[in-house]
Formats: structure tokens, C-alpha cells, sequence
């Protein structure tokens, strides 16, 4: 396996909290030693009251920026299907530029049709959303790295395109795809992909990283060159009765059995979560981001100071890779 660190971000959906505390809540991740920090794209709340507020992922995230100094920060993911691909390329070198390149481009094919629906947004088939996708990405490596681009797909086109100033990061900021699906989608990861993010059990991702191996095959790539990362809700404590409605939660959003979707998460006391951490691990998932409410501090700061550590250079669980 190519080396890889171990890494530990968080993601924060924008509609929990007034701004201030968003903002605190991202620095504080950076104290405490965390790597990165991701927005995610909705528009109007989801699983809860639509009327909550929610601001826009992106403008959020540039403003996240200039608030921090050293998290690599992100929406997971950009719908793809909300914004032109030659507008999301400047948006995202934009944010690129005011974060001094540690901006992580995280998309996907666009999934909640309820929001595309209230909004007008052609909800399309999922083998159609792949190969939106698929042009869009396509169309934004190349403005990202040529002086003009030309581009005729059946989605996206482009006409001498300019896109100035190019990010950052070169040749372009890492491409991270969230993916589940094995036939279509894991194709993208291996076409197009610097990192893959999904949600699972162990099990079910050292299914999908085999499926995900043989499309690299086929795209001429090494599968160990892809970031492995797995979104997943955390709860750390001594008193299992405290995490029970979490879990019940997303077992209902899921659509899945309780006992399964507890194996999708992090629960119990900090050993069982480097235990649990270290299962992930073993089939070759190397980052992990936790979905992190605004309103719990206490498991930001017990998972930096309890589990984190364990898995930094010359911790005691530290895995080296390989």
C-alpha cells in the first residue's frame, strides 16, 4: 500500500447553529490537532425542520477560510448538479486562492430530489447524474490547467474558455468523489479521483475498495494512489443508553436495522473507538471524517484528546502505511 497518514476531519451541516458558533466550532477543531473541516451542499435542511436555517455551502465555506489557518477544508460534497461546472471551477479556485491551496474539491452526482424538486433543478436518472459528472469534471481538471478550454459534451459546453487565476494547488486542488454506487460510480472515483469518501461498515468497504481496484484496473490506475475515506456519525462516552436516539436516527435515514447501522458509526468508550478505528484500517481506509453537530463540543474534544492521539506518529495504536 502507498503511505498515506492517517487523518481525522469533521464535517458540520449549516444549519444547526447561528454563524459565530460555526466559526468556533471549526477553530476549535484546528486547536485540537484536527486535519480538516467540510461544509456540506444542501440548500434547506435535511432530516429536520425544512424551515430551520441553512446557509449556502460554498460562500460559507470561503468565509471558514479566512477564519482558519491550517485545517484543509471542503464542502462534502458539492451537488453537481445545483451549479455550471464552469462556475463551480472558479468557485472552488476562489476558495483555493483565499485558503493559500488547502482546499479539498469534494462532489458527487447529486442525490436529494426533494430539494431539486422545491427548487426546479432537473432531477434526473441516476445513469444520467453519472454522466453529468462525469463531462463536469472532465470540463473543470481542464480549466483548472489550460489557457483556454473548448468543450461540446451533451450536458456542458464550452467555448474558449478562460478561467484565470488557476488554483493553488497545482495541477488542481485533490479531487475527492463521494461514491457508492459500484457499477457507475466507483468508475468516476477511478477515472477521475485523488480521494473517495462513503459510509459503511468495514465489511462493506473492503467489498467496494475490491470492486473500486478492478475499475482502476481498467482506467490504467493504482488503487492504493486513491484516498480511502468513510462519513461517519460518533458518539463517545461510558453510558450506551446516551448514544441509543443517534443511533435509531440513522438507522431511520439509512434505512437499515439499528444493530447494522451502529457498525456504520463510532460508539462506546474510547478504546472500543480506536478498536472500531482500527478495523477501518485494516481494509485500507486512511481518513476519517466525523459528521459533528455545532452543540457537541464535549465529542470534538474527547475524540481529540482520547482517540486522536492514538493514531498520530509514534501514538501507541499509531498503524504505519505500510
Amino acid at each position: 500500500m502507498t503511505a498515506q497518514r492517517v487523518r481525522f476531519s469533521i464535517q458540520v451541516g449549516q444549519q444547526f447553529a447561528a454563524w459565530p458558533e460555526m466559526v468556533r466550532l471549526w477553530q476549535t477543531a484546528e486547536r485540537l490537532g484536527y486535519d480538516g473541516a467540510y461544509t456540506y451542499d444542501h440548500f434547506m435542511a435535511v432530516m429536520m425542520d425544512p424551515f430551520d436555517p441553512c446557509l449556502e455551502a460554498w460562500t460559507a465555506l470561503a468565509a471558514l477560510a479566512v477564519e482558519t489557518e491550517q485545517l484543509r477544508l471542503g464542502v462534502l460534497v458539492t451537488g453537481n448538479t445545483y451549479r455550471h461546472p464552469a462556475v463551480l471551477a472558479k468557485m472552488a479556485t476562489t476558495v483555493d486562492v483565499i485558503s493559500g491551496g488547502r482546499l479539498d474539491f469534494g462532489i458527487g452526482s447529486g442525490w436529494f430530489e426533494a430539494e431539486h424538486t422545491a427548487l426546479g433543478i432537473p432531477f434526473r436518472t441516476a445513469a444520467e447524474r453519472c454522466a453529468m459528472l462525469d463531462e463536469a469534471l472532465t470540463a473543470m481538471r481542464a480549466l483548472w490547467t489550460h489557457r483556454t478550454v473548448s468543450f461540446a459534451g451533451r450536458y456542458y459546453t464550452l467555448r474558449e474558455a478562460i478561467a484565470e487565476p488557476k488554483p493553488v494547488q497545482r495541477p488542481h486542488p485533490p479531487i475527492l468523489i463521494a461514491a457508492s454506487g459500484e457499477k457507475r460510480m466507483l468508475r468516476l472515483v477511478a477515472r477521475h479521483a485523488d480521494a473517495w469518501n462513503s459510509f459503511g461498515s468495514p465489511e462493506v468497504f473492503r467489498r467496494k475498495i475490491a470492486v473500486l481496484a478492478e475499475h482502476c484496473r481498467a482506467e490504467g490506475r493504482d488503487v492504493d494512489a486513491i484516498e480511502k475515506s468513510v462519513l461517519l456519525p460518533a458518539a463517545i462516552g461510558d453510558h450506551p443508553e446516551a448514544w441509543e436516539p443517534l443511533v435509531a436516527g440513522y438507522a431511520a435515514y439509512l434505512g437499515i436495522p439499528p444493530a447494522e447501522a451502529a457498525g456504520w458509526m463510532l460508539l462506546g468508550r474510547p478504546a472500543e473507538v480506536r478498536q472500531q478505528i482500527a478495523r477501518y484500517l485494516a481494509v485500507g481506509v486512511t481518513h476519517f471524517i466525523l459528521t459533528i453537530t455545532p452543540f457537541n463540543f464535549p465529542v470534538l474534544e474527547r475524540f481529540a484528546a482520547d482517540v486522536l492521539p492514538a493514531f498520530r506518529a509514534g501514538g501507541p495504536g499509531f498503524l504505519p502505511w505500510p
